[in-house]
């Protein structure tokens, strides 16, 4: 019974010897999954979703320092553009343009064929019929020679006609011609704008009072 005791208790001695300790039993790491980066701007369609794929930024940094100034920038310029464009296309330039090519003393200098310098031409100057001031200034060429044409006009009273002050053609070489004292206004009779006869409007005023409220028969 003793030499069976003693018997397994040295077959267990034996087993804790021949079996490694904790200490210096090799440790093995489980695999580490990688997070793939999340798709960027312009990378294309996802072809397949992944369950380990980083999720995006979804507070992006946005620079308004950098993207604020180009904005304004591009915003001036249009109104700019527009602006001129408006000028551009009014019958006062159209005008003016028309009378300085029928000018014999502007057909001397700039020669035939007078129209802009430029294929798109710059409107220097205000315009502003509704207040009555007008004040443009605008490269001309011919073919003798590059001006700037300035027509400068004003109405006194509201209901008034326009009244040119200034009618130049400014050379290259300084030379200054008024064509207003050598040629005339080319607009007098009021073919800028709305200069109306004060004596015939209060005369259509006074007959559409008179008939108001009555059937008018057709003429």
């Amino acid at each position: 019974m003793l030499s069976r005791i003693a018997l397994q208790r040295g077959q267990s001695a034996l087993v804790r010897r021949l079996r490694p300790s904790a200490a210096t039993r090799p440790t093995v790491q489980a695999p580490r999954r990688t997070l793939i980066s999340a798709p960027k701007a312009g990378d294309g369609p996802l072809l397949e979703r992944r369950p380990d794929r980083e999720l995006p930024d979804i507070n992006p940094r946005t620079h308004w320092s950098r993207t604020l100034p180009i904005f304004l920038v591009l915003v001036g310029g249009a109104s700019i553009a527009i602006f001129n464009y408006q000028k551009l296309s009014s019958p006062v330039v159209a005008g003016t343009l028309y009378a300085l090519r029928t000018n014999p003393r502007a057909r001397e200098l700039l020669g035939d064929e007078i129209y802009f310098n430029a294929q798109i031409p710059w409107i220097g100057g205000g315009m502003n019929q509704l207040h009555g001031r007008i004040d443009i200034h605008f490269k001309v060429k011919g073919t003798r020679a590059v001006g700037v044409m300035r027509f400068v006009s004003t109405r006194p009273t509201p209901r008034g006609m326009f009244e040119t002050t200034e009618w130049s053609l400014e050379m290259e070489d300084g030379t200054k011609v008024d064509l207003l004292t050598e040629g005339g206004d080319p607009f007098k009779g009021g073919v800028l704008g709305p200069g109306l006869d004060v004596d015939d409007d209060e005369e259509e005023r006074s007959s559409a009072a008179a008939t108001r409220g009555y059937r008018q028969m057709p003429k």
